[in-house]
């Protein structure tokens, strides 16, 4: 399965147009928002969990990434609500679950083989700062390495948000909306620039806080191997 697979080109996803899609397990449906792969995949989704729904166990054998964005996430290491953002590195297990149910933005087999850095960050931890250089802007650091820097941004109403991406980045609206490229994005609205674009959106009427992570794109992504 290919969708949005073309990582030199703009990519961008609206809910509104882009229908839930059954998962194998009941009760858990997604919105593939980029992939490359079947079950086992390289992935970039939105998956909502039915109340008391669950995934079977599994091992990631690629690392995962996610951001709670509704409801409460389980699994055996605690429950995170939304807001929390975790990193589950290659080789880590779990078992995916959720009591009262909950929507969860999550990236799939993106890690460095060789990372093993556990990551919880829980909103009461998110500290907004103003930007330098960049009117406007407040920024949330969530995770940096060699390859990608992950965090939340705020965006005042009206802002005009200006930035060099040389590794490509991804975008998604938690709150507000903004527009770029003649599209306007509103909540879970997704866009993805490739290596070397720039970003030139404007925050609408109410702003806007959005998820962000950068660089991870400097190297062409590829399938999960077999």
């Amino acid at each position: 399965m290919r969708i949005n697979a073309d990582f030199d080109r703009r990519a961008a996803v609206h809910p509104e147009r882009t229908p839930w899609s059954p998962s194998p397990s009941a009760g858990v449906e997604r919105r593939m928002l980029d992939r490359i792969g079947d079950e086992v995949a390289r992935a970039t989704t939105i998956v909502r969990f039915a109340p008391g729904s669950a995934f079977a166990a599994h091992t990631h054998g690629g690392g995962e990434e996610f951001l709670v964005l509704e409801g409460v996430f389980q699994d055996e290491t605690g429950d995170f609500p939304a807001g929390t953002y975790v990193r589950n590195p290659p080789t880590s297990r779990h078992t995916p679950a959720s009591a009262p149910g909950c929507t969860i933005f999550v990236k799939l087999w993106q890690m460095a083989p060789d990372d093993r850095t556990e990551l919880r960050v829980p909103p009461e931890q998110q500290r907004f700062e103003a930007a330098p250089d960049r009117p406007g802007v407040e920024v949330a650091p969530l995770y940096r390495d060699a390859r990608e820097t992950v965090r939340l941004e705020r965006w005042a109403p009206g802002a005009r948000v200006g930035a060099d991406m040389p590794g490509g980045a991804e975008i998604l609206v938690l709150d507000g909306s903004f527009r770029e490229g003649g599209e306007t994005f509103g909540p879970h609205g997704w866009l993805r620039l490739p290596r070397g674009a720039r970003l030139d959106a404007v925050a609408g009427p109410e702003g806007a806080r959005v998820w962000v992570k950068g660089g991870h794109l400097a190297v062409e992504p590829a399938a999960p191997a077999a």
